[in-house]
């Protein structure tokens, strides 16, 4: 079987995690206060997750998180959301171990930080899957188990 050289990567807030589900998440984000994003569920069962990307890791794909930090918040908040996100991806799915984790500013491009930059990305920002370079799918109109499984398919 001829070696896979891609990257699947994942945004998080309202792609992978619900952070828009969290009550008052927008004014407890104004006001710097970081328990949305630990209190976020995951939007994938984190079970069937799981299992799919360990096995397309296994089978040579890369795994990466490219997420946003919160818009316009102060250098201690921008680190308290990057360790609380980190904290998250370890606490919701310790059995994934991602290639990249790119926690980056809000509004930075998210394919200028990727290190591959055809790669495939999830993400619930129109305006980020436009600028992607590789393919792009909208977590509103796709169901990313539906692509991880097809991906599965394609190489058993």
């Amino acid at each position: 079987m001829a070696k896979i050289d891609k990257t699947i990567y994942f945004d998080m807030d309202g792609t992978i995690a619900d952070l828009y589900g969290v009550d008052n998440w927008l004014s407890k984000l104004r006001a710097e206060d970081k328990t949305p994003y630990a209190e976020a569920e995951p939007l994938v069962d984190v079970a069937e997750f799981t299992m799919a990307l360990n096995y397309l890791q296994g089978i040579g794909y890369k795994l990466g998180i490219i997420s946003w930090l919160s818009k316009g918040s102060s250098d201690f908040y921008k680190k308290e959301v990057r360790a609380t996100k980190l904290e998250w991806l370890n606490d919701k799915f310790p059995e994934i171990k991602f290639d990249e984790i790119h926690i980056i500013q809000y509004g930075h491009r998210k394919d200028y930080v990727a290190n591959d930059k055809m790669g495939m990305l999830f993400d619930d920002s129109k305006e980020v899957r436009e600028k992607w370079r590789g393919i792009a799918y909208d977590v509103d109109n796709v169901d990313i188990m539906t692509i991880l499984n097809k991906l599965i398919e394609v190489v058993s």
